[in-house]
Formats: C-alpha cells, sequence, structure tokens
C-alpha cells in the first residue's frame, strides 16, 4: 500500500447522497479478486451510456456527458467530495479498489458508510468526515472555481483551501499511523516476520510429528 503523506490535487463534486457501492463498482465486476484493473470501471452506470462488461475495452464506450468525472476540468482529480451515507450497501472490497485505482486518495463528506470506511483506511484512501456547513462550503467553492485544488496534510490533519483557509479533520491515531507508512494488513502482520520466524521454527522443533 502507498503511504499517505501529503496530497495536493485538484477536487471533483459529486453532488449525491446515499450512494451505494453497486454504484461505486457494479456487481458484474465483482469476479476478479485482484485490486488492480478497477478504475475503467468507477461508477461505471453513470459514466457510460451502455452496459459495462468484465474485460471490455472502455475507450471507445460513449460516455455521458452529464456526468461530473467526464466533465473536462476536473480530469485528474483525486480529491473526492461526497455527500451523506457515502458507501453505503453491500461490503465489497472492490469499491474502495476502483476508487484507488482511479486515482482517488481522498474522500471528503459527512458520513460514510462503517465498513466502506473501514475498507478505505486497509486500502490507501483517507475518507474525511466534516461538519455538512464545511462540505457545503467545499462543494460550492469547487463548482465556482475551475481548478479547483486541495492540499490534505494527514500528518497535521489538515485540508488547506485554495483561499488560504485551513479545515481540521479527525483521525483514528491507529489508522492515521498505518496510512502514513503505508501499512495494510499484510504489511502489519510482515512487521513481526522475524518473531513469526522464531515461532515457527520453535514449533517445529517442539513438535516435530505435526511435520511429518
Amino acid at each position: 500500500m502507498k503511504p499517505f503523506t501529503t496530497l495536493d490535487a485538484l477536487a471533483v463534486p459529486l453532488d449525491r447522497a446515499n450512494v451505494d457501492t453497486d454504484a461505486i463498482i457494479p456487481k458484474q465486476f465483482l469476479k476478479s479478486i485482484k485490486r488492480s484493473g478497477f478504475g475503467p470501471n468507477l461508477f461505471d452506470e453513470w459514466r457510460y451510456l451502455d452496459h459495462g462488461e468484465p474485460g471490455q475495452d472502455c475507450s471507445g464506450r460513449p460516455q455521458n456527458p452529464d456526468f461530473v468525472l467526464n466533465k473536462a476540468r476536473y480530469q485528474g482529480a483525486q480529491i473526492l467530495l461526497t455527500r451523506d451515507n457515502f458507501g453505503c450497501g453491500s461490503s465489497r472490497e472492490h469499491a474502495p479498489w476502483a476508487l484507488e485505482d482511479y486515482g482517488f486518495r481522498v474522500l471528503i463528506g459527512t458520513s460514510f458508510a462503517d465498513i466502506f470506511f473501514n475498507n478505505c483506511f486497509k486500502n490507501g484512501v483517507l475518507p474525511i468526515v466534516l461538519p455538512s456547513a464545511q462540505v457545503d462550503e467545499l462543494f460550492r467553492q469547487c463548482e465556482a472555481a475551475e481548478g479547483y485544488r486541495l492540499v490534505v496534510d494527514l500528518a497535521a490533519q489538515t485540508i488547506t483551501r485554495p483561499d488560504g483557509a485551513r479545515i481540521s479533520f479527525d483521525v483514528d491515531p491507529f489508522r492515521k499511523e498505518c496510512l502514513l507508512n503505508g501499512w495494510d494488513d499484510i504489511g502489519l502482520t510482515l512487521r513481526h516476520a522475524d518473531k513469526i520466524r522464531a515461532f515457527e521454527e520453535k514449533r517445529r522443533a517442539d513438535h516435530p510429528y505435526y511435520f511429518a
């Protein structure tokens, strides 16, 4: 998992509440358990005018010109502004995989579904919860100014707007440490690799019949 420290990036406003995981990555794309390759199908039913299938080349598919991610001014965005209850529905880990594979590293909204919220941290995506008034202002500024960028500093737990205003956010200390160091669940386990090997060697010596 890529460490997350500071991100200076373009923001895009997805002005919809209760966006569920089937909208984030539709069910037909869940056949793969690889973490990569889901970006082209992120929000598939909203981004394209036809029905998408796994393995399909998306480069020639007709795009929905009204969907915000298809607008030229938001190309390359890495920060997604969201509304209430983003990531609700089924608990598929493919949802944060698709968001990360598309390029998003930060989600900012008023609330996230619990399982989705946890899965984001495990996959290198930082979900930030802010009061509705602050989120409303970010939406207003982002929609009003082309090229709207935010600076997210995880160590300082701040978001800096283009006007210089800083917004503080809360994050669990353990999750923060994991993101800063790029530790997913496997990475956390491998930090104790020497102890694990020593335990296995002792176990083999004490109970050789287990390995006969």
